[in-house]
C-alpha cells in the first residue's frame, strides 16, 4: 500500500522526482570535459620579394631592399604588395592560431562587453550657439595639416587611449562635434568638423571623402533640414562663424594638404586670404564670446595672429599678436579685452611652460601685451573662459590643480599679480589626477563649466562644476558596471540613474568613485641618463599582483603631448590577472614643461629611447616586473619610441605592440609620401642637415636591427588606408625577420585593420582583445 500510494504520488508529480534524481546523478558524477584540439603547428612567416635601391646622402650610402613597397604609382609594385599583404594577413590568423590566441580572443571580447556598458550619450551642459573644444582651439592654434604626415595618435587599445584636450601637433585633427545626427551619403566616412551657427539656425560640417582623400563642407539648415546649395566645397579644414549665423569663413588645402586659402561666404565665395608660400599654414576659429574670428599664420619664420570681426568680416585682418615659429597662440575675448594663451619666448628668452597674457582689444598696435598670473612653481596648463570666469588648469609641481577666477579683474589688481591676489577658487579633484579636459561648454553665457577629469585609477569622470557657488556635480562616469559589481569595482555607479550621480552633497571620499580600493597607483623617479629623472607611474591590482608579475610598460615622448594614462575598463584583463600596467613619461613628451620636450626631439631623441628603456630595467631590477615578462606598448611615434628601445637591447622585453608606429623615419623625413609640416622636422630632425641626419641615422628603428640576435614578439597593427602609411610597418616587419633569430615562439605578426576611419564598436572591441591576447600568451606562457 505504501509502495502504491508512493507510485500514485509520483504520477501525480513526477517534475520533482526527475529533477531530484537528476541533482544526485549530477553530484555523483564529475563532469566530463573532452580535452581541447592540439594546437596547429607554428606557420612559416612569408618573404617578400627584395629590390634593393641605393640612397646616398651626406656621403653616406645605404641600400634598402623593401623600398618598392611605397611606391605608391608603380602598379608592378602594388600588385606584388597587394600578394604581400593576402600573405600577411594568413600569417597573422595561423600564427596568433598556433598560439592558442584566437581562443582567448572569443573570451575576451566576452569579458571585455561585460566590463565595458554600452555607452549612453552625454547629457547636455548648456545650449549656446558654438560648439568649439578646447581640443579644436588646440589644433587651431599650431600648423595644421589635413593629413597627418605621421601615424595618427589615435588609438582604442587595452591599455591605452588617444590624448584628449591637450596641446595638439599639428595634424593631430581635432574633431569638433554637435550631437545632432546627420545621414552619412555613400562614399563618405567619417564627421570632422562641425560648427552651429550663433542663431541655431543653420549647421557646417565636413564629412570625409575616401574617394576624393579630402573633407567635404555643407550647410544644412536646421528649421527645414535640408542642405543648402552653397557654400560647398572640398579640402575644407577649418571653419567660423560670422554676421551672427548669416556667412560662414573656411579654410581650404592645397594638394599637398596644406591649409593656404581662407573664404568667406554668404551667397557667394569671396577670397579673404591665400598664402602661397608653401611654407605657411592658415587656421581660423571663432572667440567663445563669437565677437571675433582669429586667423593664425605660421611658417618656419614667424607665427601670427589677426582678427576679423564677426560682425563685418571682409572688413580686413588687424595683427594682434606675432613671435617665432612654432609656439602655440590661442586668443580669446572678454568684454573688451584679448587674453593669449602662449608659450612664446618672453623678451627673446625661451620659456619652459605657457603663461597668460591680455591687453585692451581696441588698441591696434600688437605690442601692449601684460602677463595676468606670475609665481614661481605654479603653471598655467590650459584655460577656458565664461562670460562670468575664467578656469585655470594649473600644475604645482607634479599635482594638477583647478581654479576659477572671477571675470572681470578687479580694478585694484594689478597685473602680474599672484594666484592668492585673484582671490581664486579651487575646485575639487579626486587623488591621482592624471588629465584635466575642457568639454565644449558651449554656452558662452552658462556659470556651469564642464571638465572631463582622468585618473590611472578612476574612469573618467564628466563634472559640471558651478562657478557661482562651487558646487559640482559628476554627470557622466564612463566604464563603471551596475551595482552587482561592487566586489570589483566599489562605488557603484550608473550614469543613467539619478542616484547614482555623484555631487558635492555626497561624502567626498566615495562620490568620485574611485577604484584606488582595488588598483593601487604608485609613482617614482628614475635615473636615465645625466642622472635626469624620469617620471614612472605603476599601476596594479592589490589582490592579484605577485613578486615578478608580467608587466607593460606604456611610452610616446614626441611632440610635447601628454601620455594618455587614464583608466580604461580593458585594462582590467591584465589587472585581475596580475599585470602591472606602467607609464614613462620619457623626455620628448609632455608635462614637464617646454625644455623636457625639446631635451627629446630632433639631435636629442635618442634620450627619449634611454629614457624608456631605464624605466624599463627599473621596473625588473625592483622586481615588480619578472625579467622575461615585460612588454612595449607604443601609438604612432611612440611605436618608434618602442622600436628603438627594442633595438637597444631586445633581450630586456618578451612582448610588444606597435600601432600605426613611425619606424622609417631617415626615408620618410627625406623623401615624403604624406604631406609634412615644419613642425614634423622639427621633431624628428631635418635630414638635409648633417647633425641631424647623423642623429637619424642612429634612431631610426627600420635603420637599427640588430642583425643575428633574437627580437621579442612583436604585433605590429596598421591600415590599408595609405593616409595611414601600412608601407612604414610592413618595411619593418620585414627587415626584422630577415635580419634577427627566427623563434617560432616570438612570432613578428602584421595585424591589417580594414580602413581605419570607419567607426566600429564591435570591430574596436575584436582588436583590443586581439592585442591583450597575443601579450597574455606571448608573455605568460613563456
Amino acid at each position: 500500500m505504501l509502495r502504491l500510494s508512493s507510485s500514485l504520488e509520483a504520477s501525480r508529480n513526477p517534475l520533482p522526482l526527475f529533477l531530484l534524481r537528476r541533482l544526485l546523478h549530477r553530484r555523483g558524477t564529475k563532469p566530463r570535459t573532452s580535452p581541447p584540439p592540439p594546437l596547429p603547428p607554428p606557420p612559416t612567416p612569408p618573404k617578400p620579394p627584395q629590390k634593393p635601391v641605393p640612397f646616398t646622402v651626406h656621403g653616406v650610402t645605404w641600400n634598402d631592399p623593401y623600398s618598392w613597397m611605397s611606391s605608391l604609382s608603380d602598379s608592378v609594385a602594388m600588385r606584388h604588395m597587394d600578394v604581400y599583404m593576402e600573405q600577411e594577413e594568413k600569417y597573422a590568423e595561423a600564427a596568433m592560431a598556433a598560439a592558442g590566441a584566437d581562443r582567448l580572443v572569443r573570451k575576451l571580447q566576452i569579458e571585455m562587453a561585460r566590463a565595458s556598458p554600452p555607452s549612453s550619450p552625454l547629457p547636455p551642459c548648456g545650449g549656446g550657439p558654438g560648439s568649439t573644444t578646447a581640443a579644436s582651439r588646440r589644433a587651431s592654434s599650431t600648423p595644421f595639416s589635413a593629413a597627418d604626415p605621421r601615424p595618427s595618435t589615435r588609438s582604442s587599445s587595452p591599455t591605452a587611449s588617444p590624448p584628449r584636450a591637450s596641446i595638439s601637433p599639428p595634424g593631430s585633427g581635432s574633431s569638433r562635434s554637435f550631437s545632432i545626427t546627420i545621414k552619412r551619403p555613400s562614399g563618405y566616412s567619417y564627421e570632422e568638423l562641425s560648427e552651429v551657427s550663433p542663431d541655431h539656425r543653420y549647421i557646417a560640417y565636413t564629412m570625409y571623402d575616401k574617394d576624393k582623400d579630402s573633407f567635404t563642407l555643407s550647410v544644412r539648415d536646421l528649421t527645414t533640414g535640408t542642405l543648402c546649395d552653397k557654400p560647398r566645397a572640398d579640402r575644407v579644414a577649418n571653419l567660423s562663424w560670422a554676421m551672427n549665423g548669416q556667412a560662414l569663413l573656411y579654410t581650404v588645402t592645397n594638394d599637398d594638404k596644406r591649409p593656404y586659402r581662407v573664404l568667406g561666404s554668404d551667397k557667394n565665395d569671396v577670397l579673404i586670404l591665400e598664402e602661397p608660400d608653401e611654407n605657411v599654414y592658415v587656421n581660423i576659429r571663432n572667440t567663445k564670446d563669437f565677437r571675433y574670428v582669429t586667423v593664425n599664420i605660421f611658417s618656419d619664420i614667424s607665427s601670427k595672429v589677426y582678427l576679423i570681426k564677426s560682425s563685418d568680416p571682409l572688413s580686413g585682418m588687424t595683427l594682434v599678436w606675432e613671435c617665432e615659429p612654432h609656439a602655440h597662440c590661442i586668443i580669446e575675448h572678454h568684454r573688451g579685452y584679448l587674453y593669449l594663451f602662449t608659450d612664446a619666448a618672453r623678451g627673446g628668452v625661451p620659456v619652459d611652460s605657457h603663461y597668460l597674457l591680455r591687453r585692451n582689444a581696441e588698441l591696434s598696435s600688437s605690442n601692449n601685451w601684460e602677463s595676468v598670473l606670475e609665481e614661481p612653481g605654479l603653471s598655467v596648463e590650459d584655460v577656458d573662459f565664461c562670460d562670468t570666469h575664467m578656469v585655470l588648469v594649473l600644475r604645482e609641481e607634479k599635482r594638477l590643480r583647478l581654479s576659477s577666477v572671477r571675470l572681470p579683474l578687479p580694478m585694484d589688481v594689478k597685473v602680474p599679480a599672484r594666484l592668492s591676489a585673484l582671490s581664486p577658487c579651487d575646485l575639487p579633484l579626486p587623488d591621482h589626477v592624471c588629465q584635466i579636459s575642457p568639454s565644449p561648454n558651449y554656452d558662452y553665457y552658462s556659470s556651469t563649466m564642464r571638465f572631463m577629469i582622468s585618473s590611472p585609477v578612476m574612469p573618467d569622470a564628466v563634472v559640471d562644476y558651478n562657478l557661482l557657488n562651487g558646487k559640482w556635480l559628476i554627470v557622466q562616469q564612463q566604464n563603471m558596471l551596475h551595482e552587482r559589481t561592487r566586489t570589483l569595482y566599489g562605488n557603484a555607479f550608473s550614469a543613467n540613474s539619478k542616484s547614482s550621480v555623484a555631487s558635492s552633497e555626497d561624502n567626498v571620499a566615495d562620490s568620485w568613485n574611485e577604484l584606488a580600493e582595488y588598483y593601487a597607483c604608485e609613482y617614482y623617479d628614475v635615473a636615465s641618463m645625466n642622472e635626469v629623472l624620469v617620471p614612472l607611474t605603476v599601476v596594479y591590482s592589490k589582490k592579484h599582483k605577485q613578486e615578478g608579475s608580467p608587466g607593460l610598460l606604456h611610452g610616446h615622448g614626441a611632440y610635447g603631448e601628454l601620455l594618455d594614462k587614464s583608466w580604461r575598463s580593458e585594462l582590467k584583463s591584465l589587472l585581475d590577472r596580475g599585470w602591472v600596467i606602467a607609464y614613462a613619461d620619457v623626455r620628448g613628451g609632455g608635462g614637464s614643461g617646454k625644455k623636457w620636450h625639446h631635451d627629446g626631439r630632433r639631435t636629442k631623441k635618442l634620450n627619449s629611447i634611454n629614457d624608456y628603456v631605464s624605466c624599463a630595467e627599473f621596473l625588473v631590477e625592483k622586481g615588480m616586473v619578472h625579467e622575461n615578462k615585460l612588454a612595449g606598448w607604443g601609438y604612432s611615434a611612440g611605436g618608434l619610441l618602442v622600436a628603438s628601445a627594442i633595438n637597444t637591447k631586445p633581450d630586456l622585453f618578451r612582448a610588444a605592440i606597435l600601432k600605426v608606429p613611425f619606424l622609417d623615419v631617415c626615408n620618410t623625413l627625406l623623401h615624403p609620401i604624406l604631406p609634412l609640416t615644419p613642425v614634423d622636422y622639427e621633431e624628428f630632425g631635418y635630414p638635409v642637415d648633417l647633425e641631424d641626419f647623423l642623429a637619424i641615422q642612429k634612431y631610426s628603428p627600420y635603420d637599427n636591427i640588430q642583425k643575428g640576435v633574437p627580437y621579442p614578439a612583436v604585433l605590429v597593427t596598421s591600415s590599408f588606408n595609405t593616409r595611414f602609411g601600412v608601407w612604414e610597418a610592413a618595411k619593418w616587419v620585414a627587415r626584422v625577420r630577415e635580419l634577427t633569430v627566427y623563434d617560432p615562439k616570438r612570432p613578428i605578426i602584421l595585424n591589417l585593420t580594414t580602413d581605419i576611419v570607419e567607426e566600429s564598436k564591435y570591430l574596436q572591441s575584436k582588436e583590443l582583445a586581439l592585442e591583450t591576447a597575443f601579450l597574455i600568451k606571448m608573455v605568460e606562457d613563456s
